[in-house]
């Protein structure tokens, strides 16, 4: 990495409430990597506990952005796609990583559609189909296990065993260029894990595991994923990332739990102290 890194996150914007873009620019931009963002949608307020929240689509507002782009010649050395806002965002931003993307750089595609067995409000099976494609331009993509099994249209049930997660894993192997990393392996108790899958060497595939907490809310896929890539991003491997990243996310839940007005996600910027202290001892 240089000092002028860039990474383009496209994800929406949820005006209050922590995920998406409120969670990637903060979290990646303190890594030290320079952050741009491409908004999918503009919400008032994310999705999960709120009512008559506003939704603004920003899909034909993609290609004038990538036209000039393109006029200004600017770049990026990774892309990291979040929540997509519609399907027929997903062709602009192919042609977006198709033409914006330095070579070499790397995609990170975060399929977030679904998770607990159901798809988000207004996505369905076409939506995953879709998605799919866009996956098989990523050199990492990080899906929950209702995700993965969308994707593979498999049946989901709340818990997989060890064997069942590793053949998961493998079937996504499809769907990505080089790195599988499938969130939510809990078949050991008291931890969580993470399969993580080099699809170009078939005997490096590993399981990291984080001490487990029970508490659910929303936003915490955003806080690993964005996290994820930014340890990613800095030449860490793949399973040191997912590490890191799991470790990150469990400090947040921990500052979250003991404040019962906070049901919007998690407190994640108290956590950035324990992020510097990672990054001085990687130097």
């Amino acid at each position: 990495m240089t000092d002028t890194t860039k990474i383009l996150t496209i994800q929406d914007i949820s005006c209050y409430g922590q995920c998406s873009i409120t969670v990637a620019l903060p979290i990646i931009s303190s890594f030290g990597i320079e952050t741009a963002i491409l908004p999918s949608a503009v919400l008032s307020t994310h999705t999960s506990g709120f009512k008559d929240y506003t939704f603004r689509d920003l899909t034909e507002d993609l290609p004038a952005i990538l036209e000039h782009w393109e006029k200004e010649e600017i770049y990026f050395d990774a892309i990291y796609t979040g929540y997509i806002g519609s399907i027929k965002q997903l062709d602009y931003i192919k042609d977006i990583i198709e033409s914006r993307l330095k070579d070499g750089g790397q995609v990170y595609v975060d399929p977030a559609m679904a998770d607990f067995g159901e798809f988000y409000y207004g996505f369905d099976q076409e939506f995953a189909d879709k998605m799919g494609e866009l996956c098989k331009l990523g050199d990492y993509i990080l899906p929950n296990t209702t995700e993965a099994c969308y994707l593979l249209h498999k049946p989901w049930k709340p818990e997989f065993t060890k064997n069942e997660m590793l053949e998961m894993a493998e079937q996504l192997k499809e769907f990505t260029n080089r790195y599988v990393i499938l969130k939510g392996d809990n078949h050991t108790k008291d931890k969580l894990g993470m399969i993580v899958l080099d699809k170009q060497d078939s005997f490096d595939t590993q399981i990291v595991y984080n001490d487990r907490i029970d508490y659910v809310t929303h936003g915490t896929g955003d806080v690993f994923a964005s996290s994820f890539v930014g340890a990613s991003v800095l030449g860490n491997s793949p399973c040191k990332s997912a590490k890191f990243a799991g470790e990150f996310t469990k400090k947040a839940i921990e500052e979250t739990i003991g404040d019962p007005t906070h049901t919007y996600g998690v407190k994640f910027e108290k956590v950035f102290p324990f992020l510097y202290e990672w990054l001085k001892s990687q130097q």
